[in-house]
């Protein structure tokens, strides 16, 4: 179940749904009746595992409240009951299929996106020819750090400095260097080619029950697999002894 925070702060909500009605309007439909923020502002959402998906700064105000049901408005802008007492009073607004499909899609592709970058970011372990293993984690800054190391080794560098994670940086020989930079370059396109394949499955869903149930690291349909996660998905294979599970 997804949930939100507001302003920043600790306390967490959960909620059934979120999203919006209007240009600026936005709709949040809680999961517990005696759960529900006094005050409102910048709104956190996060996945069902926790990780932050969104971020939509200013709904401070309450255009409409029907209990685990709050509309939120970023311009300051409050429903207005009919003042025709013989006017039926306005239906809350109730999104289309279609409209809660797209609004599904957007979560979700905020969603996978932030697996993603947490899953590269990570990082990988390497084996040396010494026999130990080493962690390295691949933030931006540590692959543009090792795209400088691949230039060295062009250069004809036989030994380069560098750092595993928690660890003083020392001298690697050119051969352990280029295995960190194999395997950080195979750990990032194939999580950026994956990333790409589960973005094409959910623009492939036909209702927001069906994006629901998409996650980071789930088998991708056939269908929606490129050529090149294919041809990765098969040396996952091989690596593994033929168990032709997607590794992430």
């Amino acid at each position: 179940m997804e949930s939100i925070k507001i302003n920043q702060g600790e306390r967490v909500y959960k909620i059934i749904s979120i999203m919006p009605v209007s240009e600026h309007v936005l709709q949040i439909v809680f999961a517990d009746s005696d759960n529900i923020p006094e005050s409102y502002g910048d709104i956190a959402v996060f996945t069902t595992g926790g990780e932050q998906c969104s971020n939509l700064p200013g709904f401070s105000t309450v255009y409409r409240d029907e209990g685990q049901t709050v509309y939120l408005s970023d311009d300051g802008s409050v429903y207005a009951a009919p003042e025709d007492p013989g006017e039926l009073p306005e239906e809350p607004y109730v999104p289309t299929p279609e409209e809660l499909l797209t609004a599904a899609q957007s979560r979700k592709r905020a969603e996978v996106s932030a697996a993603c970058e947490q899953t590269i970011y990570a990082g990988v372990d390497v084996e040396l020819l010494s026999g130990t293993t080493e962690h390295f984690s691949l933030t931006e800054h540590d692959q543009l750090n090792l795209f400088g190391k691949q230039a060295q080794l062009a250069a004809g560098e036989a030994q380069l400095e560098y750092h595993a994670d928690g660890q003083p940086c020392r001298y690697y020989s050119a051969a352990d260097m280029q295995s960190i930079i194999t395997a950080a370059m195979w750990h990032v396109s194939y999580h950026t080619t994956y990333c790409n394949a589960i973005n094409m499955w959910i623009e492939g869903c036909e209702t927001a029950e069906d994006v629901q149930e998409i996650f980071y690291g789930a088998d991708v349909p056939e269908k929606y697999q490129s050529e090149v996660l294919k041809a990765y998905l098969l040396q996952i294979a091989g690596m593994a002894g033929g168990n032709d599970e997607t590794e992430t």
